[in-house]
């Protein structure tokens, strides 16, 4: 087993990502001052519940603790304002108090929705991350939870940290291949943000991450923890360096948005705006190996790196401008300048951006 945590003074937690967690789940609830008097709420979705809800709430009430459950639609229209009114209704029914705490258990989507709900609840109660994707290795690390509007995506939200984050990559087993690439493009950022020598190793152990290889996958997701907790340690609230973290996402998002959340999985729509971001850099100066290796990596993960003739321009660039970091015609771009190193452009044309969109349109599929 790995352990990290992210260092924020009272506020700090640990992340444990190893085999066998879900099983001891109370173990680490009791570690970590999780009572049992209060009742406890688990958030899933149907895909994950069917295979691990009875498991992890056998296992806490054999340890006697309290839980409730609710279990809501797989993807990405579950983060919505109507369901988060329903998990709210669930938990005052089931009479959870200022010490209770509710468990995420699930990928990206269940954890920003039942983490806004624990963020919201009387103001603020503990929750617990336990990811069950790739993807949520990002997601569950760093106190962003939101729900989406239809109008753009993680609009509403706060930031709320967890009480711990429990990874058992045995759950990673049952993901589907499409997901499994998806997740892997959260991966490639971290390294594309960072770490040049780490994006080199995902360019030779592509195969073996796709193949859900124990070894390889357990060293990949750490490494991605490891930047995203440093990150965070540094800047919660994204005043100014976890901006970095966003590589890929002001396309991506708007992406999500415009194919209905659901056309395009994030990783995937994540994937086609790191292609346009090293577009970018490239055109601002960057080695035309930006462009090129970002396109070569994401490819062998088994993700996209062109966009869908069929996304319309005008509608991708109406979305953007709901996104929060749009302002007077420009935004805040995360621009690669070297493999392993972005900087944060805050004063991106927004025409500029538009040309990329259409360029990726046009862009050849790798293999």
């Amino acid at each position: 087993m790995r352990e990290l945590t992210v260092q924020l003074g009272e506020r700090s937690y640990p992340i444990y990502i190893g085999e066998g967690l879900l099983d001891q789940a109370a173990f680490y609830f009791d570690k970590h001052g999780i009572g049992k008097q209060s009742p406890l709420l688990i958030v899933t979705d149907e895909q994950v519940g069917r295979l691990y809800l009875d498991k992890l709430e056998s296992g806490l009430r054999a340890a006697g603790y309290r839980t409730v459950s609710a279990v809501v639609p797989a993807g990405e229209q579950a983060k919505s304002l109507s369901q988060f009114e329903e998990l709210i209704t669930i938990a005052l029914k089931a009479g959870l108090d200022r010490k209770s705490a509710i468990i995420a258990l699930g990928g990206g989507v269940v954890g920003d929705l039942a983490g806004y709900a624990a963020a919201a609840y009387m103001r603020g109660i503990r929750f617990i991350q336990m990811p069950t994707t790739i993807l949520a290795h990002d997601s569950s690390v760093g106190g962003k939870v939101a729900v989406n509007h239809p109008l753009a995506k993680n609009i509403i939200g706060a930031f709320h940290q967890p009480a711990m984050v429990l990874y058992d990559l045995a759950t990673l087993r049952t993901l589907p291949p499409r997901e499994v690439s998806s997740g892997l493009a959260e991966v490639v950022k971290h390294g594309l943000i960072r770490s040049a020598e780490f994006v080199a190793w995902i360019d030779e152990n592509a195969d073996k991450l796709r193949a859900l290889d124990p070894e390889a996958l357990g060293y990949a997701l750490y490494f991605g923890c490891r930047v995203k907790a440093e990150i965070v340690s540094q800047d919660e609230r994204e005043n100014d360096l976890r901006a970095i973290l966003n590589l890929g996402h002001t396309i991506g998002h708007a992406l999500e948005a415009v194919g209905g959340y659901g056309e395009l999985l994030h990783g995937e729509a994540i994937a086609i705006g790191m292609v346009g971001a090293a577009r970018i850099g490239v055109e601002l100066g960057a080695p035309r190996e930006v462009y090129e290796v970002t396109k070569r990596v994401l490819a062998k993960c088994g993700l996209p790196v062109r966009l869908p003739a069929h996304f319309d321009t005008d509608a991708i660039m109406d979305a953007m401008r709901h996104d929060k970091k749009f302002k007077e015609g420009r935004m805040v771009f995360i621009v690669p300048t070297a493999i392993g190193d972005v900087v944060i452009d805050k004063n991106m044309s927004a025409e500029r951006v538009r040309r990329i969109v259409e360029q990726l349109k046009e862009e050849e599929q790798a293999q």
